[in-house]
Formats: C-alpha cells, structure tokens, sequence
C-alpha cells in the first residue's frame, strides 16, 4: 500500500497528532487486520504494557520490547524463568513493572493454550466478529467508545483462561489496533481505504 506523505494536507484521526512515529503507527498499522498469531501477541502485549501509560510511550520502546521478548516467539515467551523476569526489571527499553512483565510470560502461556485448542489464536480472536471487521461511524475522538459490551465479553473470556492486564478498555485499544474495529474517523484518509 502506498503511503502517502507526512502532511497536515491530508486528513487524519485527529489522535495521531504531528509525532512522525504516531502518524507512521496511525497510517501504516492502526486498524489494518491482522491474522499473523505473533503479532497478535504483539499487540496484546503492547496494549497491556499501555495500562496508565500514553501510547506513544509504548510505541517509542516497542523495539526493545521486540528484542526483550524474542521478537514475540510465543513459544520462547511463555518458558522464560523467574530469573529472566527479574532481568527485564532493569531493562530500559520496556516498562519496568514486575506484574505486567510476568503477565507477558502467563499471557504467552495463556496463548499456546488457545492456540492448541482452537488452532490459532486468530481463530479464537477473529471467531468474536465472525471474521469480519465492525465498521464505525466516527465523526470524531469524542466518539470513539473505550470500551463496548463485545470488549466485556471477550475481557472475561480471557481471563477465565488465565490472561491478564486484558480489561475491557484494553482489550478495546487491541480490537481497534488489530483491525477488529475500524474507529477511523469518518473525514480520515484512511476509514475509506479500510471500508472497502
């Protein structure tokens, strides 16, 4: 897909700002469907990581992130030791928050559980929108919900199978930063391209 140039001409979500990294996140990543099963963990890592933190925060270190975690190999996430953990609190390049490091590794071995059950775990994520993207209508930030009953349910889903950090609000910010939900506002360059 081409991109088109890092301008204030062409209309965007008004929540991406002028940061070339969250306009590049924004027109590049944000809402586009994703199928692969460790970018998905990727995200779902990334969006708990966010829990009382801004985004671009999250984005800025999502490279270490990429390298702490093994380029999100679910299977080599989920067996890192208790002594790995403690490494990774003197990491600079993540969030250095015991729980939501050690959530990664319970939330790795959360995934390879779905994976095993449903044979992937975009299966079992897509399987809530029967394959389909819900497409918004949003004329504006002040539109876009945090959270809706589908989030809800999928929240609690994932926690009774032993994930964590994975609220309704989160799990919204996921849905919305996998291509679950297209929340590009209606005037954005990019709610059409992904309509159709």
């Amino acid at each position: 897909m081409p991109q088109p140039p890092h301008s204030d001409t062409i209309p965007r979500c008004a929540w991406c700002g002028t940061d070339p990294l969250y306009v590049a996140y924004h027109d590049e990543h944000w809402g586009v469907p994703v199928h692969d099963d460790s970018l998905l963990f990727e995200f779902l890592t990334l969006e708990g990581a966010q829990a009382g933190l801004s985004w671009i925060t999250i984005l800025r270190k999502r490279s270490g992130y990429q390298q702490a975690f093994h380029g999100f190999d679910v299977k080599r996430v989920a067996s890192m030791t208790e002594e790995d953990r403690l490494t990774l609190m003197s990491n600079p390049e993540i969030v250095r928050n015991r729980l939501k490091i050690s959530s990664t590794v319970t939330n790795a071995q959360a995934f390879l559980q779905i994976q095993q059950e449903f044979g992937s775990f975009d299966a079992y994520l897509w399987g809530f929108t029967d394959g389909k993207t819900i497409q918004n209508t949003v004329q504006s930030l002040s539109d876009i919900p945090t959270q809706t009953p589908l989030a809800d349910q999928m929240s609690k889903d994932l926690k009774k199978r032993g994930f964590r950090f994975v609220g309704p609000t989160i799990i919204y910010a996921f849905m919305q930063a996998v291509g679950m939900v297209n929340d590009h506002e209606k005037g954005c360059f990019r709610y059409a391209e992904l309509v159709g």
